[in-house]
């Protein structure tokens, strides 16, 4: 057997077991693996700050033989942790503590028996398969052990809830809520620290003015993004030094890295950069099979050594999947490959479907929308665990400039997509709180849907006609019409149409 033990860094652990994984790949065998984790005080958290659910979340892709917990504290102390980690892992699990804690001069006090007795509590929990002891045990202390346990039936295995699992310091455990209530479990994935979705954070790194762009990654957390999106593809900037520099000073801000992140890039090398640097279960965005298999293989493989969830773009060798039909195509084949040649599980697979712009005057777009909404319904039916994402901002980028609209169209969008099943989606943070369906106004949401859901061929023409009346600098709860407004339209209330309801 190997042990990975004494783990106070999960990000060590984590280049342990890549490690591992690639020599049983080279030499085609396996022995079993031990993780063990240390719960460095009483505040339950790794000394790099993880708890230890968002540690056993980290390490889960690595199917270890058994997880566990050794050194630090007594006994005594690790007792809820231990609670804890039995419950989340779905392998054997043990412990080992130290003899107590240790004496003014670093020693251990406490001897074999009176160890035993504060160890019982665990197999009477029926919290552990495997026992032993760590710093200040001898012998004696394992004989008293050994004679304590003889009396107790190992821990059984049991189910766990199959859930997207993430972490950053602290676990992200998904499960979409279905149906209607899936917008309320929708996960916010901020893009104001991808470089292409901010002129303010590409400023920053441009500049070298990383802390200005860990504020922003603060700020979107405090906006409530659950996942950070970071991409540094832009032909200004060293895309593997940005991202790795920037992943570091992340990490190192706790309430920045309580989450989980999305390392982001269409260059293959600049992910694993970023991976390099996360101790949490990150995210990676994305690969595709354009490719083809050899490659796509390849880098899932290596994705999953990392302990990432893995998003799949709707693309491959044939082009990107416009339709509902292709959409569906190539995302059954991805997830047949990751699944059966990979190992994923069907949790850790996210796909990417492809949101196009919608309302641009080509006939072939008008239904772009509905093809996705369709298709996601379709894709989660036919790949089981699976989670669908995509970048909203793509939808009505044809309006972009007119403010109020373009959020008007991603509001009715989520709405919509959510339903059908979307789990995620690179988005602003503040204004999918503030941008709610069920607020915004009447008139315009008829134009936005007769676009969004292709209800008639003269759609775009019409909300083109009707944008043209609003003022794409007003603030987003105002819709003033160009160009004055006569006394009948006054009277009519059109000067102060709100795009959203009063509340």
């Amino acid at each position: 057997m190997l042990l990975v033990e004494t783990i106070f860094d999960t990000l060590n652990a984590k280049a342990a077991m890549f490690a591992i994984d690639k020599l049983f790949a080279d030499r085609g065998g396996k022995v079993p693996v031990f993780v063990s984790g240390t719960i460095v005080d009483n505040s339950g958290r790794t000394l790099s700050g993880q708890t230890n659910e968002a540690f056993w979340n980290s390490m889960s892709h690595s199917k270890p033989f058994a997880i566990g917990l050794n050194c630090a504290l007594g006994a005594k102390d690790m007792v809820p942790y231990m609670e804890n980690l039995s419950r989340v892992a779905d392998c054997w699990v043990f412990c080992y503590p130290n003899a107590g804690l240790p004496n003014a001069m670093g020693g251990y006090d406490q001897k074999g028996p009176s160890m035993a007795a504060d160890c019982e509590v665990f197999p009477q929990k029926n919290l552990i398969n495997a026992i032993g002891g760590c710093c200040g045990t001898t012998g004696d202390h394992i004989g008293a052990l050994s004679k304590m346990v003889a009396q107790y039936k190992p821990r059984e295995m049991h189910g766990v809830e199959d859930i997207m699992r993430l972490s950053g310091l602290e676990p992200f455990n998904y499960k979409p809520a279905g149906g209607k209530d899936n917008r309320k479990t929708f996960i916010n994935l901020g893009e104001r620290c991808n470089v292409a979705g901010s002129i303010v954070f590409k400023k920053a790194i441009v500049d070298g003015n990383y802390e200005k762009a860990l504020a922003i990654a603060l700020k979107q957390v405090e906006d409530g993004a659950h996942v950070i999106d970071v991409n540094m593809d832009d032909g200004l900037i060293d895309g593997e030094s940005a991202m790795t520099k920037f992943i570091n000073l992340l990490v190192s801000e706790p309430d920045v890295s309580k989450v989980p992140f999305m390392i982001d890039s269409s260059k293959f090398k600049v992910v694993e950069a970023g991976l390099k640097c996360s101790q949490g279960k990150c995210i990676m965005n994305s690969i595709s099979l354009k490719g083809g298999e050899e490659e796509f293989l390849k880098q899932a493989t290596t994705i999953k050594r990392h302990g990432a969830a893995v998003v799949v773009m709707a693309f491959d060798e044939q082009g990107q999947a416009a339709t509902e039909a292709e959409k569906v195509r190539i995302c059954m084949r991805a997830y047949g490959l990751l699944v059966s040649k990979v190992g994923f599980s069907g949790q850790d697979i996210i796909f990417d479907p492809n949101i196009l712009t919608i309302g641009t005057g080509m006939e072939e777009h008008n239904n772009y929308g509905v093809d996705f909404i369709n298709s996601c319904s379709e894709i989660k039916r036919l790949c089981p665990g699976s989670k669908i994402s995509g970048g909203v901002s793509n939808l009505a980028f044809s309006f972009r400039g007119n403010e109020p609209v373009r959020r008007a169209f991603h509001s009715a969008f989520l709405h919509y997509a959510c339903e059908a099943g979307m789990d995620m989606g690179i988005v602003n943070s503040k204004q999918v709180e503030e941008d709610k369906y069920e607020l915004l106004d009447k008139e315009l949401l008829e134009y936005v849907e007769d676009v969004l859901l292709n209800r008639c061929s003269n759609a775009t023409e019409r909300m083109l006609e009707y944008a043209a009346t609003l003022d794409p600098k007003c603030k987003p709860t105002k819709l003033v019409k160009k160009g004055g407004v006569s006394e009948k339209e006054k009277k009519a209330g059109a000067y102060t149409r709100s795009l959203f309801s009063s509340t």
